[in-house]
């Protein structure tokens, strides 16, 4: 899939790709790609994908490429600025990032995905509270099909000031609207163990394990889950699977120096 999206939209700008990424489903149809390509908001939406798909895979630097080319096809596309803050936020050129996500939302000041991303911004270079309005914002919009990353990345943010009962509230809007959510599991899971409320907390990581590949992170609490319960059986297993899958990591010392919290 990933291929043909890329293929299919370098030919509809008659243009070729750098590399080819490494392996992603980006969820885009091809048929979202067709159409009158010479008009220019349809070139820039078009680039704006296209980058969008290098940006998750790591290649900034073609994710640049494309977004500045896209700017060129319409200076007044959103999302092409949107994009171009986002790259420049994982390129460290916070003032750069700063000046296109101002750009977009003035273009777009409602839009959820250029909110959300702006939010994460400003979550990102120690504003994080004021990152919330933005997250709101976003969750805010009837339109916006994944309001439950922007009331989990709320959530991450203020957790980081702090505000345990702000961030617990955050994380179960998330999971009430997406169960699976893994940022959400993992950190509610972790405020529940914090808080005493140990068979929440282990049903809580239990959900996220199973889900994905168990982490150093993920492991190392389901341990001290088990340890608190006094499961001793439990906890021995995950302290092998910790051993045995991250010998090397800053949880498996703790487990070794017994520092449990």
């Amino acid at each position: 899939m990933r291929r043909r999206v890329l293929a299919a939209l370098c030919a509809v700008l008659a243009a070729g790709c750098a590399r080819d990424p490494a392996p992603f489903e980006p969820g885009l149809q091809t048929a979202a790609i067709a159409g009158e390509s010479s008009e220019p908001r349809n070139r820039a939406r078009i680039r704006t994908e296209l980058g969008t798909l290098y940006y998750s895979v790591g290649n900034y630097a073609v994710a640049l490429e494309e977004a500045r080319r896209a700017v060129q096809a319409d200076p007044s596309y959103a999302l092409a600025y949107s994009l171009l803050g986002a790259v420049y936020m994982e390129l460290r050129e916070t003032q750069l990032a700063q000046q296109n996500f101002e750009r977009a939302l003035r273009l777009a000041p409602g839009d959820p995905e250029i909110n959300h991303r702006y939010g994460w911004f400003l979550c990102q270079t120690g504003r994080e509270l004021e990152s919330v309005r933005f997250f709101q914002q976003a969750i805010r919009n009837p339109l916006y099909p994944t309001p439950w990353r922007s009331s989990a990345a709320a959530g991450v943010c203020v957790l980081r000031k702090g505000m345990l009962k702000e961030a617990e509230d955050y994380f179960v809007a998330a999971l009430n609207q997406d169960p699976d959510d893994l940022v959400s599991l993992h950190n509610l899971a972790e405020i529940r163990y914090r808080k005493g409320e140990l068979e929440e907390a282990r049903k809580l990581i239990g959900r996220f394990n199973r889900l994905v590949e168990p982490t150093a992170e993920s492991l190392w609490l389901a341990l001290r889950i088990e340890r608190r319960l006094g499961e001793r059986t439990a906890e021995a297993a995950f302290a092998n699977q910790l051993r045995r899958r991250f010998p090397a990591s800053r949880e498996y010392q703790l487990l070794q120096r017994g520092e449990y919290d």
